[in-house]
Parts: structure tokens; sequence; C-alpha cells
């Protein structure tokens, strides 16, 4: 009789334990903590996709955790397979959080959270749960987050102005959406800025054009040839060309043809050693530290605490490269002249100072007033832009 007790009360304690870990999202069930990272594109394209591992790893280092990842997943790599499918192996082979890495995921991230209350999710750079935005849904186990690239695009822009010889910048793009076309027009605003005020130009005189490709990477088939696209940009005198893709096209070109003989330069994007593939033609990259992001998350997973949120978080301007406190960093290149470094420094701190390019007057591309003298953009105006801003030459949406 005393030893049923004894079982019943053991029991009773089993029950009570997996019932705690069954109703915690994220709980740690024992063992080492896993999370799953759905990438967009290959892990290793010296972009976007490595940027989140590099995170992952930078959580495995700070938590001692384990990172667990499935990358291309994408329509032309996984056809028939969603991103929320994906997301579900993951969790079959044990992770108890996963991050969606692409603005595209959008839809499977908002599956997957629903479908798995218990589960904490990241999606690295929706909006859905910006109680302030245009798609709000109350999902308590979703978290978006999103750096203030705007910054870096502003910099990369301005470090363009300061280099070119021609006065024609190019920028190339990859699918039009909300996000891209608020990153294209920042790189123009910080290009005019530095353009008119550094270098005492005419606005006028400056070009600037973005050709987009159709997606994040080249999918031959699918999406126009970067490379290709590269080589019109250089060949019709745009000497400086910026990236808004998630490989190193625009890098590689440059330096191809920097070894012919042309003046020519470029300045990749997302992913902090960018530059690593062709130094003597980089001006710099501007990149997202997802670190810090995810180690909070995680952190706050591990502890019972994460609940819904929508972050859009920018640079530490005490140190813009801190990997702990900066969600969006700057690395100069060392094709930047001396000049043009010291001028760039002091851009950074007019931006440090509360410098703010989204005020008015600003007009969009078709030339409707989008901002009067002296209005300051509401975060509201530059998420959702609508069309890319008069004085750039490129599509604003999709045909």
């Amino acid at each position: 009789m005393l030893r049923s007790k004894l079982w019943s009360i053991v029991a009773l304690g089993l029950i009570a334990i997996l019932v705690v870990t069954a109703c915690t999202p994220g709980g740690t069930t024992g063992g080492k903590y896993k999370f799953g990272i759905v990438m967009v594109g290959p892990y290793n394209d010296k972009g976007w996709n490595t940027a989140h591992y590099v995170a992952g790893q930078y959580v495995e280092k700070k938590l001692g955790a384990e990172m667990i990842y499935i990358d291309k997943v994408n329509t032309a790599d996984r056809p028939g397979t969603t991103p929320a499918q994906i997301a579900e192996q993951l969790v079959e082979q044990g992770a108890q959080f996963i991050i969606f890495n692409s603005d595209d995921m959008k839809d499977s991230a908002v599956e997957f959270a629903k479908n798995n209350p218990k589960i904490p999710v990241i999606h690295a750079s929706g909006d859905t749960v910006w109680k302030e935005g245009k798609v709000y849904e109350d999902i308590p186990n979703l978290v978006n987050v999103m750096g203030r690239m705007e910054y870096g695009k502003m910099i990369a822009g301005c470090s363009a102005a300061l280099t070119t010889q021609t006065g024609k910048i190019g920028y190339l793009g990859p699918l039009i959406n909300d996000e891209t076309r608020r990153l294209v027009a920042s790189a123009y605003l910080g290009a005019k800025y530095c353009w008119t005020k550094y270098l005492g130009k005419d606005a006028k005189d400056l070009q600037f054009k973005v050709t987009w490709i159709g997606f994040w990477f080249n999918i031959p088939g699918f999406t126009s040839d970067p490379t290709q696209v590269a080589d019109d940009f250089f060949n019709s005198g745009y000497d400086v060309l910026l990236s808004g893709i998630d490989t190193t096209e625009a890098l590689t070109e440059a330096k191809k043809f920097a070894d012919s003989g042309k003046k020519v330069w470029a300045i990749p994007y997302d992913y902090e050693d960018a530059c690593a593939e062709a130094e003597d033609v980089c001006l710099g990259v501007p990149y997202f530290n997802w670190g810090p992001f995810y180690l909070k998350y995680i952190k706050d997973a591990q502890a019972n605490k994460f609940k819904q949120a929508f972050e859009w978080k920018g640079p530490d301007w005490k140190d813009i490269n801190n990997p702990d406190t900066s969600y969006v960093g700057y690395v100069k290149g060392k094709a930047l002249t001396s000049e043009g470094s010291a001028q760039l420094d002091k851009f950074i701190e007019e931006l440090k100072g509360g410098l703010n390019l989204w005020t008015g007057p600003l007009n969009l591309q078709d030339g409707t007033p989008y901002l009067k003298d002296g209005e300051v953009a509401t975060d509201f105006q530059v998420w959702y832009l609508p069309q890319l801003l008069e004085g750039i030459e490129g599509q604003s949406v999709s045909e």
C-alpha cells in the first residue's frame, strides 16, 4: 500500500512536469537547446544568409545552444515545398525555436506560428505583429525583427557619391517591395546629401539608377543575370555600383573591370566580411548584425518570457560595429580614399547627432509630394514607401 502511494506521488509529479513543459513556449526539455533557421539562400553566400548563419554561431557561443538549419528554401531550389513545411522538418530534428530569415517567407512564418503556438518564432523582416503597421495580427508566439538598414544604405550612398568620377551611381536591386524601395531611396538620399554638401555639386548632376533582377539572388531562367546587369552598368559609364542582392556579383564584376584598367568600385551588402571578395575595389559594406536579436529572444524563450514583439533597430552610435549592441554596421573598404574616409566620418557623426535625411521636401518618383518642407517621415511612411523618390531612375513597382 505504501508502495502504491509512492508510485502515485511520483506519477503525479511526472505528469505535472510534462504539463509545464508542454505549455511553455520554447521551454527547455533537457539536453542542449536547439534553434532552427530557415534560410532563403545558401548559408555560405557571403551575404544575407551568411549574416544569419554567423548570428546563429554567435548564439551558440553565447548560450551553448545548438543551431540547426536548412538553406536554399525557395521555389527554385525546393519546388513544391513551403518554408513552413521546412520549419516542421526542423522541429522533427529537435528545434525548439524557429527563425524564418526572408521577407518573402511572411505567409509561411504566420502559418507555422499559428499551427505551432508553443514554439517561439522569429520572422526576420516582416511586419505581421507591428501594431501600427498595415497587416497586424495578434500572434503571441511571433516576433518580427529588422535592422534599420536605412542608415547603412545612407552611409553606402555617401561613400559612392564621395568616390564617383562620372557622377553615375548604379544600384543592383533584388525584387521590388516595401523593404527594397526604402533601402534604394535611403542610398540615394545619402548619395545626394554628400554629393551636394561635401563636394558642393549640383544634385541635378548626380545620376542614380536601380535595375532589378527579380529575386534576392540569381536563379537562371527566372531572374535577370546579376553579372550581366553589373556589366551593363559599368559599360555605360556607371563607375560605382551598390548591391542590394544577397550575393557578391557587384563586387566581383567591379574587380573584373578594374583588372582590365577601368576605374570602378562597388559596395556589397549584408555581410560584414563581404569586402574580402575584392578588397581593391570595395568602398565598404553596410551589414546586418542579427546576433543580438536572436540572442535576446532565445534567452527569453529559455526563461519562459518570450512574447510578441516588433523591433526595428538601428546602429549603436557609440560604436556602429559593436557585435553585441549594434544591429546595423558599416565597415569601410580599402578602396575608399583617406579624404573620402574623413568625409564619411563627418557624415556618420551627423547621423549620430540626429541628421534625418527622411525630411521634406521629398517627392515620389512620379512627382507626387510625399513630405512637405521640414516634415519628418514617420516610421510608417518610411517602411511603406509606395514609390522610389524623385531623382531615382528605375522601376518603382513590379510590372
